[in-house]
């Protein structure tokens, strides 16, 4: 069985290597971003997210790519991002939201700081954290209406959903001008006390998140039909801010 990396860096050497032998040149930068950039990462609960930007010619050999990803994916490790410089510049105003929480925490394990000049409108940024925010809206509701009352499907619901909405919290914060904490333990009472929302409730999501906490069939009921009240007050919010 294929081992499990205990810390990111285990696997670092390993990985450069890899892709700098399929690459060679054409291999720009290899990024480490989410949970593992931050400190957070948990062996068999957090993702090992990568980024990799190529080159233009670099992107149209992704095909040789199959074996190193499926040998990795056989480790646990997700299939990275792979990007070219040329679609990052030009796609910022198009996802201000999923490159603004990748430059919040990351660490350039091969090449150049690609992401370190990056800029991403304020604009940009509300109008899609309001988008986000309304359709996640929608899809909380039709899931919470799937469970069919059921609490492991609950407690699943919140698990997928959560993370989400933390890196929306994320945008927000920075939206609002305050300072983002780094972990996500401290960033879910500074969102409730910037935006008016229940820090008892989001805190009570996180737990169970985490597997900390697990309510039975009619206290986790509740707990959604809340988190939708919230999402909701929260998607209001958000949308006047662009008044």
């Amino acid at each position: 069985m294929a081992k499990i990396p205990k810390r990111p860096e285990e696997i670092f050497d390993e990985l450069r290597s890899d892709y700098s032998a399929l690459f060679g040149d054409d291999l720009l930068a290899i990024v480490l971003y989410g949970s593992g950039a931050r400190g957070e990462y948990v062996p068999k609960k957090s993702d090992l997210n990568f980024l990799i930007i190529l080159s233009d010619d670099g992107i149209e050999r992704l095909g040789d790519a199959i074996d190193v990803v499926a040998k990795w994916q056989k480790r646990s490790i997700p299939v990275p991002l792979f990007l070219t410089r040329g679609y990052i510049e030009s796609s910022l105003d198009t996802f201000p939201l999923e490159f603004f929480n990748i430059r919040s925490a990351y660490q350039v394990i091969y090449g150049e700081d690609i992401l370190r000049d990056l800029v991403v409108t304020k604009d940009d940024l509300r109008l899609q954290c309001e988008r986000e925010l309304k359709a996640k809206l929608l899809l909380l509701r039709e899931s919470f209406l799937q469970a069919h009352g059921k609490a492991r499907q609950l407690q699943e619901l919140i698990s997928q959903s959560l993370p989400a909405f933390i890196s929306i919290f994320k945008a927000l914060l920075y939206l609002e001008g305050e300072r983002i904490p780094e972990k996500h333990e401290a960033l879910i009472p500074a969102t409730a006390e910037s935006f008016g929302l229940d820090a008892d409730l989001l805190q009570t999501l996180w737990k169970i998140k985490r597997g900390e906490k697990k309510p039975g069939k009619h206290e986790i009921k509740k707990i959604v039909l809340s988190y939708i009240s919230e999402i909701k007050a929260l998607s209001k919010k958000v949308d006047q801010m662009g008044d």
